[in-house]
């Protein structure tokens, strides 16, 4: 079998091998070193906050993010249910329970109309959410302008998942910017990585104190190894930071390879019945993953048998998040839904969108789309 296509493999080349040589040769290999302080300070300015904190993933960013804004055992955390199991995972480690809204399915991110009729009986029911945890899904923001004034009106804080979005923006405003936290993730199929690791950024500098002093085993300020409370072994290490700067000088350079793939799909996909690509039109997006759903009834075929087509040519692709509540993890959680999730994992599919994907890689896929279409036409 030819050499496989995947779905979006890390984009390295020279300049990350050269800042990664340098970080070796200056002897700072162990977790802390100058290239951790200079990779939060570039996130900050790029997303436009005071603040930003590396640490070892996306998850355990989330997890401090709600430790800092109080979420606790037994309170409510808002948050959707098509995202990644590590959002309502973080929400469990702090013995806090979530409760899991249905999506837009124009977009696959949080439904709006849903979340209002969450925040509201729960405040009536006197529980309100200590959080909401908006998923930017597939590197599209969420519509920021109605869900921030949403929250602040029952006084809920926000904590952005911008874990797929870094290099989106929603009216000019980027990604990870828009809660009292926001979270990304550098996980090695990420739009940049830093092969496993993370950041929070934040406005407010005790906040961002906190949560770099939990990600640091929460040792106290003294001589010797002094513990006043628990903490966590999350700071990203030096080299990674190193690699992560090499890819943020690189972003939009990335951004821009994935939208070049997505409008390739758009016009393939343009004339086919029954199917669009979810969030199509948002110029917005980073596109970091490309999503097709199709409808069975119009397309005469369905997500999953493109999926083993492809997969019989060597072609990776991904289904659509399997739905929290869904999960049997999850499934005594509370939970607002309309099926809008449902019908996105049942009829999506993520395609091959790398920006390291070569133009030969691509036409491959195009072209095995193309017979597999011909085929079902």
């Amino acid at each position: 079998m030819r050499n496989q296509v995947l779905l979006s493999p890390p984009d390295i080349g020279a300049l990350e091998e050269s800042y990664l040589v340098r970080a070796l040769r200056s002897g700072w290999v162990a977790p802390v070193g100058p290239d951790i302080e200079a990779l939060e300070r570039e996130m900050a300015a790029r997303v436009g906050t005071a603040e930003a904190v590396a640490v070892s993933s996306g998850t355990a960013a989330i997890h401090l993010s709600l430790l800092a804004v109080g979420a606790g055992p037994g309170d409510l955390v808002v948050v959707p249910t098509l995202t990644f199991v590590a959002t309502a995972n973080a929400v469990t480690y702090t013995g806090a329970h979530p409760v899991f809204v249905d999506c837009d399915p124009a977009t696959g991110n949080i439904d709006l109309a849903l979340l209002d009729d969450v925040l509201t009986q729960l405040r009536r029911a006197g529980r309100a959410a200590s959080a909401v945890i908006p998923v930017d899904m597939f590197g599209a923001c969420v519509d920021y302008t109605r869900l921030l004034p949403m929250c602040a009106a029952v006084e809920v804080p926000v904590i952005e998942d911008a874990a797929e979005a870094l290099g989106a923006t929603h009216r000019g405003r980027p990604a990870g910017s828009f809660g009292r936290v926001g979270v990304f993730s550098f996980n090695g199929n990420k739009i940049m990585t830093t092969s496993g690791g993370g950041m929070l950024v934040t406005n407010e500098r005790e906040l961002a104190a906190r949560c770099r002093y939990l990600s640091t085993q929460a040792r106290q300020p003294v001589v010797h190894y002094e513990h006043t409370e628990v903490g966590y072994n999350y700071r990203l290490s030096n080299l990674l930071a190193a690699l992560g700067r090499a890819q943020l000088r690189r972003l939009d350079e990335m951004m821009t390879r994935r939208h070049a793939v997505r409008e390739r799909y758009a016009k393939l996909f343009a004339a086919v019945p029954g199917v669009r690509i979810l969030a199509e039109g948002d110029v917005e997006a980073n596109c970091w993953l490309t999503t097709i759903v199709a409808d069975p009834t119009q397309a005469g075929w369905t997500a999953a048998q493109l999926a083993r087509h492809l997969k019989a040519q060597g072609i990776e692709t991904r289904p659509v998040w399997k739905p929290m509540h869904l999960q049997p993890l999850y499934s005594e959680a509370r939970t607002m839904i309309n099926g809008s999730a449902q019908r996105l994992f049942e009829e999506g599919l993520n395609l091959p969108s790398g920006s390291a994907l070569s133009e030969a890689q691509l036409q491959r896929v195009l072209d095995s789309i193309g017979e597999f279409l011909e085929r079902h036409s």
